[in-house]
């Protein structure tokens, strides 16, 4: 197999990565031919995948343009993935120029994307590091350059956290995570759920043992275990809800019913 340019030498292009697979999934084209046979592996068990895919990112538009409305112009988007059309730094400034942006992945092909497409850019940054670290994240010189810490920020952990085992303890992480934040702050997730998937649990577990195969997990959380990761946050109307029902732009019974597998919530620090 050919190493495109943009594939770092670092990394198993042999291996299917949950950031190539995601960018397939949103019809991108930095991603390899295990993504891809891995993708349409899941996708023969829960075929509606790709709309959920958009219907995640089409929230972290909403939201991002919400706190922007709040006056945040600070964001911290951990598990952020490879680079496509919309992405946060490019929302938040349309709502409010000068915003500064600090993403932050672990898999290098989302960071050397990241890096190329932020190439000049001195109001946005991105980390290489895992959600399950951080100190790590709050530590680096990208963070303690470009994120003021006594002012709001919008921390973003869309899609992320159920790539995460109870094992690594993902609540103590996010718990981590908000005592650093100041009042004010907002938390923006999504998750993916069995709850509001339109077949029947057996039959979307097929593309959850897909992901197992990668030795990628995907946890699949019920809307009460969601809800824990709010903890310390007021929730903002309308609180943890399928994605298309977060203050939509359009009337959500026009969505595909796969768009609504899931939730997705917007909580603010006291």
């Amino acid at each position: 197999m050919e190493r495109p340019a943009w594939a770092p030498r670092s990394i198993d292009i042999s291996v299917p990565s949950v950031s190539r697979i995601y960018d397939y999934y949103l019809g991108g084209s930095h991603n390899f031919e295990v993504d891809r046979e891995a993708a349409r592996k899941a996708m023969e068990f829960l075929p509606g995948l790709p709309k959920i895919m958009q219907a995640n990112r089409a929230f972290m538009r909403r939201a991002v343009r919400y706190a922007a409305g709040e006056g945040i112009t600070q964001f911290l988007d951990i598990g952020s993935g490879i680079p496509t059309f919309g992405n946060v730094h490019e929302v938040a400034r349309a709502a409010a120029p000068g915003a500064r942006v600090v993403y932050v992945d672990h898999d290098p092909v989302a960071v050397a994307h990241s890096q190329a497409v932020l190439a000049g850019d001195d109001a946005a940054d991105v980390v290489a590091a895992d959600l399950r670290k951080p100190h790590e994240i709050l530590a680096s010189p990208q963070v303690e350059r470009l994120i003021d810490q006594n002012r709001p920020v919008a921390l973003l952990l869309v899609a992320i956290l159920h790539f995460v085992e109870d094992t690594d303890d993902p609540h103590a992480a996010v718990a981590e995570l908000r005592a650093a934040l100041a009042p004010g702050s907002l938390l923006i997730l999504t998750h993916a759920s069995y709850e509001g998937i339109p077949l029947p649990p057996e039959r979307a577990e097929g593309a959850v043992d897909v992901y197992k195969d990668i030795r990628n997990p995907l946890i699949m959380r019920s809307r009460d275990e969601i809800a824990r990761f709010f903890e310390g946050y007021d929730m903002v109307e309308p609180g943890l809800v399928p994605m298309p029902r977060w203050r939509p732009e359009s009337e959500p019974e026009d969505e595909d019913p796969f768009a609504f597998s899931g939730f997705a919530g917007v909580g603010r620090t006291a």
